[in-house]
């Protein structure tokens, strides 16, 4: 038979299992590869020919090399979870008293004294390093990041490497005593290494090999790393290198003149739950499952809340994305929002809000501040007599963004509102904003040198104000900066039973969106009278600018019949 080919990948393996780790078992066999060895296997007659062969094949078997090895140098050993198999040097070393320092160090002594006594250790080379020994948190602060042997450690693994994973079965003496000093200014090295940990507990388990001559077991340098399991707290397994069940043996070649080579393979021999087990175990998580879901369900309950006939309920998760265009910098927004009639909101909802204080980047020639500042606003719109025929008003978002110095000084830099889409759905707003100015550069040198500027009593005046009751609003003599403007990220999301009638019966009764759909008609009259008037002051401004005599001239002949 020939032999199977090696198996190159040693990464591991990351399992899932809910029974209890305790009933975990990793048979490991491990087998010196000479010469010998591979020929015996490629000459190995079938089970009819042996007898005849065995004068033949005898010529190749070898005494024992000088070396300390013997020919059919090979050993297993079934390992259970955290199974203590003890090493010939940590037999030599704690079957002496003296050399006992811990608790963990003298139980060792009475184990091995116990072993000395039942006949010694039946495992020459496989032997075990549990989550309590010195080994394994030397070998988790040794850890390398790569596969390469100059491997130089960086300032990261460097700190890394003061941090250690909790350990399940331990608990701090002073747990359930209350600290006098909650936060420590000055802490040492020792203190940093003893809290600084991953809150995942995780135990360790190192399968090793001692490789070396029988004449120098127990010597470090001999030592290898055959396989390592840990456990976390989720039962979550990691296994490295892999189970060998699909794969070739894993090979170790030792340093030296010789190079010695040893194959050695790693199998789950834990027990295979029965059928009967399985589908038990399956019925009782499934029945488990569905009680928890009869729980959930009973504390969320099966009724849908709905809004009252003729409301209509409005939410918007919103984003003040970032404002840019501005000359000063460290900007903050502060807004509020303002509800027409008939419309009103939860009594613990905030309608108000101050963003944080962004400094600015450059991007492109404008200077960028972005705040990213969510917010979410919930309200409600009723509908007292649908006969009316007037269109509801929408809420709208009132804003000013200002600039703070070194001095704890602030400037208005711009005054701006947003109507909140009447339509569902996602939408990006950019609003552009200004601010009040004054005659002459008095008022530009005192915002500069000391901060301060014109501002609005009302910050409902960017629009019509609320409490404004006539029918015509003048702005005459009121001057303004056009400065940059504000970013919104808003998704709007709209509840109402309207929703839930058939298209027959609201063709035949105006409801709520009917009267809601017409908002979009009337802010687009809006924006067109807007922009009318838009065109009238610049026709105005323009008519200010040509010579009287001219305007004189055009109106005579206007006159003459």
């Amino acid at each position: 038979m020939a032999e199977p080919g090696w198996s190159s990948d040693a990464g591991g393996a990351v399992y899932r299992s809910r029974d209890p780790v305790r009933n975990l078992r990793i048979r490991v066999h491990i087998q010196r590869v000479t010469s010998a060895s591979l020929l015996l296997q490629q000459l190995q007659p079938p089970a009819g020919q042996q007898g005849k062969e065995l004068i033949s094949l005898a010529t190749f078997s070898s005494h024992p090399a000088a070396s300390g090895y013997c020919p059919g140098d090979e050993e297993e050993a079934v390992i259970g979870w955290q199974e203590k198999l003890f090493s010939q040097f940590e037999v030599d070393l704690y079957q002496h008293e003296s050399a006992c320092q811990t608790p963990l160090d003298r139980q060792y002594h009475q184990e091995i004294l116990k072993l000395e006594k039942s006949g010694g250790r039946k495992n020459d080379r496989i032997f075990t390093y549990t989550d309590h020994d010195r080994f394994t948190n030397l070998e988790e602060r040794c850890q390398k990041v790569t596969s390469s042997e100059q491997e130089v450690p960086s300032f990261l693994v460097e700190r890394m490497a003061n941090l250690r994973r909790r350990r399940q079965d331990r608990r701090p003496a002073e747990g359930s005593v209350l600290k006098s000093r909650i936060i420590t200014w000055k802490p040492s090295e020792e203190f940093i290494k003893n809290n600084h940990v991953i809150n995942t507990p995780v135990q360790t388990m190192y399968i090793m090999g001692d490789l070396g001559p029988y004449g120098m077991l127990g010597h470090r340098e001999y030592e290898h790393v055959l396989c390592t399991v840990k456990v976390d707290g989720n039962g979550v397994i990691t296994v490295k290198p892999d189970f060998t069940s699909t794969k070739g043996a894993y090979r170790i070649e030792l340093d030296g003149e010789k190079r010695e080579l040893w194959r050695y393979t790693v199998e789950n021999a834990s027990a295979q739950v029965q059928q009967e087990e399985e589908e038990r175990e399956q019925r009782m998580f499934r029945d488990l499952y569905s009680r928890h879901k009869e729980y959930l369900n009973g504390l969320v309950g099966s009724d849908f809340e709905m809004t009252l006939p003729g409301a209509l309920r409005l939410f918007v998760n919103g984003e003040i994305v970032s404002a840019q265009g501005y000359g000063y910098d460290h900007l903050y927004v502060h807004f509020f929002l303002e509800l027409p009639s008939r419309w009103s909101s939860p009594a613990f909802q905030q309608l108000s809000g101050v963003t944080q204080t962004c400094a600015t980047k450059t991007l492109g020639r404008d200077n960028v501040a972005y705040f990213s500042y969510p917010f979410t606003l919930e309200m409600f719109f009723t509908q007292e007599d649908e006969s009316e025929g007037s269109l509801p008003q929408w809420p709208v978002i009132y804003f000013e963004v200002l600039s703070l110095d070194y001095w704890q000084r602030y400037r208005v830099e711009g005054y701006g509102s947003v109507v909140l889409p009447a339509a569902p759905g996602f939408h990006t707003l950019t609003a552009p904003t200004w601010r009040p100015t004054e005659l002459g550069t008095v008022s530009e040198l005192r915002r500069f040198f000391i901060g301060g500027s014109p501002e609005l009593e009302d910050m409902t005046y960017v629009r019509v104000p609320g409490i404004f009751k006539g029918k015509c609003l003048s702005r005459f003599g009121f001057r303004t900066e056009t400065t940059g403007s504000v970013t919104f990220r808003l998704h709007c999301l709209q509840q109402s039973k309207a929703f839930l009638e058939s298209s027959a019966l609201r063709k035949r009764m105006q409801s709520v969106l009917d009267q809601l759909g017409g908002f979009s008609q009337q802010n687009s009259l809006y924006s067109v009278l807007e922009a009318f008037q838009r065109a009238r002051r610049r026709m105005q401004e323009a008519r200010e600018s040509l010579p009287q005599d001219l305007i004189s001239t055009s109106t005579s002949a206007v006159q003459q019949p």
